[in-house]
């Protein structure tokens, strides 16, 4: 309490002698007057620009994100021990010493183990079988020691087996360092790379290793080199640079590992430039870009298999020899044609069979193709479900390898073989003291106000009746065409044996419904994935699903921005709000083509340079739209590092709420001060913090 008033009162006006009472005073950050400029003429005033500091050192802005912080453990100490308590029952339902289900790739099973306690895993294989010795690739455990946030992606094991490329990250901006490892003697070579994109492609030499530089400044991936071991990385090639920064830029290789592949992406365009893993310098286009044409393209025997929304927007699979792969388009045969209720997500080739993951009525799915053209679907005797293509690196494989879950049923391995249609299972997900049979998953449908039918997720407890008197808590996302899938949540029956019914809006904006339904939350129709969500809660509601006193809402990320744009349109429709990561400075954010990110989604919200992108951003910016207006109880999250969404577009938006809200309900901002976008790196970190906001949650909508 008294690191809270002492950082509070270096910036707030308030009377000392209001500071000395018992009950905690929020922070009030200075204003100080700032002109925010569009290039046609705007201007906005911007009080709170001040937070903004990209170094991270000013001492002010420090103090008042301390200042928060305290502001939150006051608030929040009362439901301290029923956030341990939830925190027990959440990580009570995993399995400390858990392992994945091993995979192949060149002789070798692949897989990650947990040791009781741990927050990391150690990656390790073994050869030829499951019953040879271990060899451990990366024991994160111990790699992880002194580091308050650590994290690694893109492992690459070399063709020969012997090395392993990997990027690791201990400040949590996704600025990773390229690192090799000698699998033989255990021991890390000399080379190091800084600031790389977290995926890399091998050459067939197994010495040359190709990476995605990152640009500083704005972290998109700029510069495709080609290092060789053991040369200075002031030597590495320059393969590729992409001077368009509103395209994102990855690096892999094909399912036949026969070529290495640049991927080129923007929302309404792609290209892909390959070339020979045995030339890895020789790229290829594969299709020039072009507006509105999306495709990726995998190589497999002699063809490439691409998929394609070329006069099909919802996309088709299409194929062409290998030897025709540079005569464009023209050659290309339609392989899987394209539907009007069907939307092709994604697929993989294996040598006698092609898998197909799809959307159809709101859920995912897969499908097997059959050589001679036969299909079908793998069923599912659920209402809401989600099935993932899993890991198939065996091209030559009869087995197809998915995983299966929904609001009920725990993440789910299978392999079913394409031959017989005889299916497996791997691995159930362990989930200790949990009991599926005591749970009911539904699919509904809610009628938007221009009459689009939204379809809805739910779980809740087996009995539970819809008299409008249960807490409702509902989620959504609905931006980037992502899809908010029904799976398994951990943390879910601590919930659901409360009394409580959740729910996920599979609002407009995603593509849970096909592409158009991505093109009916974006751009100029964005405001539709807030009236979407706002009429699914109405709906739940007016059937009996939840008391209308009693619904709280989350969102991450863009589905902060979702929250944020709620909150000033229906603030009385919900008693609290989560936004975790919240984008919600959207015109400021979109102006500034040096943040991260920035210009790489113009095709997503507009860009507010021009007159008519930016008048309609600043219709529904949430921290724009702030109002002198009764608002919902609010739990806001940020990172100090996040690279996404910057820390000071939550950070201004809290402090403008607190100084324009009439209400006296609760707004508490809890900032990492060591994280990034996801938060605390660790297995069991980010359960605290979820334990945290559920405490909130669930006192504030009276959950006993």
């Amino acid at each position: 309490m008294t690191k809270l008033l002492a950082a509070a009162a270096l910036l707030s006006t308030t009377a000392p002698a209001a500071l000395a009472q018992n009950a905690p005073k929020p922070p009030v950050a200075a204003t100080k007057p700032y002109q925010v400029k569009a290039p046609f003429g705007a201007t906005r005033n911007d009080e709170y620009y001040w937070l903004r500091d990209d170094t991270r050192k000013n001492p002010e802005m420090l103090a008042y994100l301390n200042a928060e912080n305290a502001y939150a453990d006051a608030m929040l100490a009362a439901q301290k021990p029923i956030a341990e308590k939830l925190y027990g029952e959440i990580v009570g339902r995993i399995k400390q010493d858990d392992s994945s289900v091993p995979y192949l790739r060149r002789g070798y099973y692949y897989y990650t183990r947990f040791a009781t306690g741990a927050d990391y895993p150690v990656i390790a294989r073994r050869k030829g079988s499951m019953t040879g010795p271990e060899e451990v690739l990366l024991d994160q455990p111990a790699m992880a020691k002194g580091h308050s946030f650590f994290s690694t992606a893109g492992t690459r094991v070399s063709p020969n087996n012997q090395l392993l490329a990997f990027g690791e990250d201990v400040v949590g901006r996704r600025q990773y360092v390229l690192k090799i490892k000698d699998l033989a003697t255990g021991k890390m070579l000399s080379d190091s790379i800084p600031n790389v994109e977290p995926g890399f492609a091998w050459g067939a030499d197994n010495k040359t290793i190709l990476y995605v530089e990152k640009d500083p400044t704005t972290l998109l991936g700029k510069r495709v080199k080609a290092h060789v071991l053991g040369t200075p990385a002031s030597a590495d090639k320059l393969l590729y640079e992409e001077k368009d920064e509103t395209f994102y830029m990855g690096i892999g290789t094909t399912s036949s590992d026969r070529f290495v592949c640049i991927y080129l992406h923007s929302t309404a365009s792609d290209e892909q430039r390959c070339a020979p893993t045995t030339n890895p310098a020789a790229f290829q286009v594969i299709a020039p870009r072009e507006r509105e044409f999306l495709y990726q393209a995998d190589h497999l025997g002699d063809r490439w298999i691409i998929r394609t929304n070329w006069q099909a927007p919802n996309y088709r699979l299409m194929t062409v020899n290998e030897a025709h792969a540079s005569h464009g388009r023209a050659m290309w045969q339609d392989l899987v044609p394209t539907s009007d209720i069907v939307f092709i997500e994604n697929f993989q080739p294996f040598n006698n069979f092609l898998a197909i993951e799809e959307r159809a009525g709101g859920n995912k799915r897969v499908r097997v193709l059959q050589p001679g053209g036969k299909s079908e679907a793998v069923a599912s005797d659920e209402p809401a479900f989600a099935m993932t293509l899993g890991t198939n690196e065996e091209p030559d494989s009869d087995w197809l390898r998915y995983t299966y879950d929904s609001l009920v049923t725990p993440n789910t391995t299978y392999e079913v073989n394409y031959k017989t249609g005889e299916r497996r299972v791997l691995k159930v997900q362990p989930v200790p003291g949990y009991d599926a049979s005591k749970y009911v998953t539904e699919r509904v449908w809610a009628t938007a106000r221009d009459g689009t039918k939204i379809p809805v997720s739910l779980v809740h407890a087996k009995g539970f009746k819809k008299d409008g008197t249960a807490a409702l808590f509902q989620y959504a996302y609905g931006s980037y065409g992502y899809s908010s899938d029904p799976a398994f949540q951990s943390a879910l029956p601590s919930m659901l044996d409360r009394g409580m019914v959740y729910a996920i809006a599979h609002i407009r904006g995603g593509q849970e419904m096909g592409r158009a339904w991505f093109d009916q939350g974006k751009m100029l129709n964005k405001k539709n994935s807030f009236t979407d969500f706002v009429d699914v809660t109405r709906h739940l509601v007016a059937n009996g699903y939840a008391a209308k006193d009693r619904v709280g809402a989350m969102g991450g990320s863009a589905g902060g921005l979702l929250m944020g744009g709620v909150a000033n349109i229906a603030p009385k429709d919900y008693k609290v709000l989560v936004a975790q990561v919240p984008f919600v400075d959207v015109v400021t954010t979109m102006l500034d083509t040096s943040i991260p990110l920035t210009t790489g989604e113009f095709d997503e919200w507009g860009n507010p340079a021009q007159k008519q992108y930016y008048d309609y951003m600043l219709s529904y910016s949430p921290y724009d739209n702030v109002a002198a207006q009764a608002y919902p109880a609010m739990y806001v999250s940020t990172g100090l590092w996040d690279s996404q969404v910057q820390y000071y577009e939550p950070t201004k938006w809290v402090a403008r709420l607190r100084a324009k809200k009439t209400d006296s309900n609760p707004l508490v901002y809890r900032i990492n001060m060591e994280a990034g976008h996801g938060g605390k790196s660790g297995r069991f970190e980010r359960y605290r913090q979820q334990a945290e906001w559920t405490a909130f949650v669930l006192d504030q909508l009276e959950v006993k």
